[in-house]
């Protein structure tokens, strides 16, 4: 009985600690861009997209599909 317990627990916490991942990439691309970097008009809207994007899959609770859509505005602003 335990043993399916604490793999229950572990997986639920695991989520969560990923979960509060989203907020601290948000704040780097943010950060990012208050720096008004030199990018293609293209390219900031879609790294605003991207990050907008991140955020509503976040708030939906689909933190493996923001991180995703996060790390691509990341690499667009090369951080």
């Amino acid at each position: 009985m335990k043993k399916p317990l604490f793999a229950l627990l572990l997986a639920c916490s695991a989520g969560l600690a990923f979960a509060h991942g989203c907020p601290k990439e948000m704040a780097a691309i943010d950060a990012r861009m208050a720096t008004n970097p030199k990018l293609s008009d293209a390219d900031k809207a879609k790294v605003q997209k991207l990050r907008a994007d991140g955020e509503a899959a976040h708030k939906a609770g689909k933190h493996d599909d923001s991180m995703k859509l996060l790390a691509e505005a990341k690499k667009i602003l090369g951080i």
